[in-house]
C-alpha cells in the first residue's frame, strides 16, 4: 500500500569487503523519533550502533535486503548492492512515496520512486538510520559466521581486507564466503592458493 508523504532512506553496507554478503536497509522513520544521535554509521562506535539500531527498529518501519557472495561474483558488486536495496524496499510493509538511495545509482523496477543522493548518510537522517540498521545486521551476521571460520577474525574485521585478514587468507586459503571476483581473492586463486571449505 502506497503511503503519500512517507519517505524512506536506503543504504548498503559491505560493498568493499572481501568476504560475506552485502546488506541493505530501507527505513521509514516515525514522526516522533528522536533523531539527535542518528548519524552516518561509520562514525558511531560499535556498542552505540547496536543500541541505536534497536531504537530505530522499534520506532520505524524497516526492512533488510541481502545479496549473497554468489550473486556478487555473478553480477558484480554494484548490481548486487542495488539488488539488495531493491529487496529491502520490496519487503517494506508500507510503501513510501519516495526513497532516497545513498550513492550515484538507484535500484530498478522497484515500483517506488527513487532518488540517488551522494553521501546521503551524512545529509539525511532516514538514510543514516538505514546505514546503522544495515551495518549492525551485517556485523552481527559476520560475528556469527566467524564462529564457524575463526581463523579469519571476521568478528573483528567483518570481512574487510585488513592486513590481518590478508595474512590469514595466505595462511588458511580462500573459503566459500570470500568474493572470488574481488582482485585480492582472484589473484590468490590464480596463484594457485588453495581453496578451503
Amino acid at each position: 500500500m502506497l503511503k503519500k508523504n512517507k519517505i524512506a532512506g536506503v543504504d548498503e553496507v559491505g560493498r568493499g569487503c572481501l568476504a560475506g554478503p552485502v546488506f541493505s536497509a530501507a527505513v521509514i522513520l516515525n514522526k516522533n523519533i528522536n533523531k539527535k544521535n542518528i548519524a552516518d554509521s561509520k562514525i558511531i562506535p560499535f556498542k552505540k550502533r547496536i543500541l541505536l539500531a534497536d531504537y530505530i527498529k522499534k520506532n520505524s518501519i524497516y526492512a533488510i535486503g541481502i545479496s549473497s557472495v554468489r550473486e556478487i561474483d555473478k553480477i558484480n558488486i554494484l548490481n548486487a548492492s542495488l539488488l539488495s536495496m531493491k529487496r529491502a524496499l520490496t519487503k517494506l510493509k508500507i510503501k513510501p512515496s519516495l526513497a532516497y538511495i545513498d550513492g550515484l545509482f538507484v535500484p530498478k523496477n522497484t515500483k517506488i520512486k527513487c532518488k540517488a543522493i551522494v553521501r546521503g548518510d551524512e545529509k539525511l537522517k532516514s538514510v543514516a538510520a538505514a546505514s546503522i540498521v544495515a551495518k549492525v545486521a551485517r556485523d552481527l551476521f559476520m560475528i556469527e559466521l566467524s564462529k564457524k571460520f575463526p581463523n579469519y577474525k571476521w568478528d573483528k574485521n567483518f570481512g574487510y581486507g585488513t592486513k590481518e585478514h590478508l595474512k590469514k587468507l595466505q595462511r588458511y586459503g580462500v573459503t566459500k564466503h570470500h568474493r572470488k571476483s574481488f582482485k585480492p581473492i582472484h589473484n590468490m586463486l590464480i596463484g594457485k592458493t588453495r581453496e578451503t571449505q
